[in-house]
């Protein structure tokens, strides 16, 4: 039996009370996080996003210079400030690290775990939280994008894919091998917008995910496309969603990047949409460097990024007449208002839009004056 009081909950499966430590504050610190990360691996939270949040209590540890049983709110105060004023980091992001260390501060101190006798007994002291609602900063928006953000024109949306494809013709007609991943670039980014992915969306999509559509036969077999790696929920697995194909040209471009240039690729029996020359799915950072090369080569703001092929899908869809619900339902958005902030209409389709209330009001008017009495 394990004494010393190391017998409750995660503490047993992590330190052996008989046993010396040879570095007591290292072994037990990581004896936390091993303990938390089997608690958040039990509430089905992605592998990804533990790494991420004990690298941000290791951050935390490096900046304080202290373990988490001498942690104080001051020292995260003090984190925070250099977070914002030297490296200049987004809300959004200071926000998540606050609620990295709120949620570990809660592990280490919940009597369950037995982490807070364990550092008594050890050190003298015990953990506390050191987040609390007047050192934290408050969620109080849907989306938290940088005001910069935003969706392409239609002028500027078609200068950005006229621009791709001249790469590949520019590059072919050079005789250089680098044709085909530019090919691939064009019709990825074509195809973001034409239904309004995401950038992992886009990324992992696979030829089988396309379909047909019975109520549009005239787009083939691309009807209808299937997204298996939407946007999860924290501790749920991807969501899935159906888009259905409304431009035409979307299913054009499809057709012969399949048939005629896909094939091509020594890596395209894998069935990846995107395959690279090396791995069966394009990675994120040959997406990214593409697409800042061609936005800075036409002189594009920084406003403009991979997920303004989404925003500007929403937005032309609505300015088009598309229905609202519609258009929720096809970006897969659990509510109105989030799709509502990824619109961002022109002035010209506000101004044909009052222009027309206008004068829809006016007409009414005038019917009711001529009526007769």
């Amino acid at each position: 039996m394990v004494g010393n009081g190391f017998e409750r909950g995660a503490v047993g499966l992590h330190l052996l009370g008989n046993l010396p430590l040879l570095r007591p504050e290292e072994q037990v610190f990581t004896a936390m996080l091993d303990g938390w990360r089997n608690q958040q691996l039990a509430r089905n939270l992605a592998f990804s996003t533990i790494e991420g949040r004990e690298n941000a209590v290791r951050s935390f540890i490096h900046h304080a210079d202290a373990f988490p049983w001498t942690w104080t709110p001051q020292m995260v105060d003090e984190w925070m400030g250099d977070l914002r004023s030297v490296r200049n980091l987004r809300r959004s992001t200071l926000r998540n690290y606050q609620g990295t260390i709120r949620s570990f501060c809660a592990f280490i101190t919940d009597p369950g775990y037995g982490w807070a006798t364990v550092c008594q007994e050890r050190f003298g002291t015990h953990p506390i939280q050191v987040i609390h609602e007047w050192n934290a900063a408050v969620h109080v928006q849907e989306a938290e994008a940088g005001p910069a953000k935003r969706a392409f024109t239609r002028d500027e949306l078609q200068a950005f894919f006229d621009h791709a494809d001249e790469q590949v013709s520019r590059v072919r007609g050079q005789g250089r091998k680098g044709w085909l991943p530019a090919f691939r670039d064009a019709m990825l980014f074509k195809t973001a917008y034409a239904f309004g992915l995401r950038r992992n969306e886009t990324r992992m999509l696979d030829v089988v995910d396309f379909g047909r559509n019975p109520r549009g036969p005239e787009f083939g077999e691309y009807g209808v496309l299937y997204v298996l790696h939407g946007k999860a929920n924290k501790g749920s697995p991807p969501k899935r969603r159906s888009v259905l194909t409304v431009f035409d040209w979307s299913a054009e471009i499809l057709q012969q990047w399949n048939e005629e240039v896909r094939p091509m690729f020594p890596t395209a029996k894998a069935g990846a949409l995107w395959p690279s020359e090396r791995s069966a799915h394009v990675g994120f950072t040959q997406m990214n460097t593409r697409f800042g090369t061609y936005r800075d080569s036409l002189g594009l703001d920084q406003g403009l990024d991979f997920h303004s092929f989404r925003r500007s899908y929403v937005t032309h869809l609505i300015e088009d007449g598309w229905d609202a619900r519609f258009v929720q339902e096809q970006v897969g958005h659990e509510h109105a208002s989030t799709t509502s902030i990824y619109t961002c209409v022109s002035s010209d389709f506000r101004t044909r839009t009052l222009r027309r209330a206008l004068d829809t009001a006016v007409a009414a008017a005038l019917k009711l004056e001529r009526k007769p009495q």
